[in-house]
């Protein structure tokens, strides 16, 4: 059977640079799903047109645009590259040019020029559950995330916010620590 040998982590987009590559619909569709996650993401938007959909959503937020073609100034102290053109031979460049700059890339609907894929998001106050299908399947991410905004309690945040205020007065080591907070949780998976 396959594995999914992705590695997770969530990131502080607010501490970091990302390109975003294209103004159009997919364009839209990778800048919304990045600021739905992380509305103070830093974001610099490379393309010839950007939709209205795209200058109506970054108002208020930490986005720039540069109406220009992609060239490869533009990865200039870039940590981050999302590539959503149309033109295979754009969004190739731009792979090769991240790869030679050492820049995490992902270059939507082309796993195999992605250095990370974008899941499936849930967030629910400080809980962020995300969700992948290596790539294969964003339809099957998508369902999980409805089935997880479905099933997770819309106050979950009120007892993370207790377990962490609870967790600050708890004396002991580290692994009397999470004993004990393991002991208080084990019932949220019953």
């Amino acid at each position: 059977m396959e594995r999914n040998n992705l590695y997770p982590i969530f990131l502080k987009t607010h501490q970091l640079n990302i390109l975003l590559v294209g103004g159009g619909t997919v364009g839209l569709e990778k800048l919304s799903f990045l600021l739905k996650s992380s509305p103070k993401a830093n974001v610099q938007i490379v393309a010839p047109e950007v939709k209205k959909e795209i200058l109506d959503l970054i108002k208020n937020k930490n986005v720039a645009i540069a109406n220009s073609v992609y060239k490869k100034k533009y990865l200039h102290n870039k940590n981050l590259v999302i590539v959503a053109t149309n033109n295979y031979k754009i969004n190739e460049e731009v792979y090769y040019d991240c790869k030679e700059q050492n820049i995490l890339v992902n270059v939507a609907d082309t796993p195999d020029l992605c250095d990370f894929y974008l899941g499936g998001i849930v967030t629910k106050g400080n809980v962020k559950v995300a969700i992948s299908t290596n790539g294969k399947s964003p339809t099957t991410a998508k369902r999980l995330r409805q089935f997880f905004e479905e099933v997770i309690p819309e106050d979950i945040n009120h007892l993370v916010e207790n377990l962490n205020n609870y967790r600050k007065t708890i004396k002991g080591n580290f692994e009397q620590k999470v004993e004990i907070l393991n002991k208080l949780t084990e019932s949220l998976v019953k």
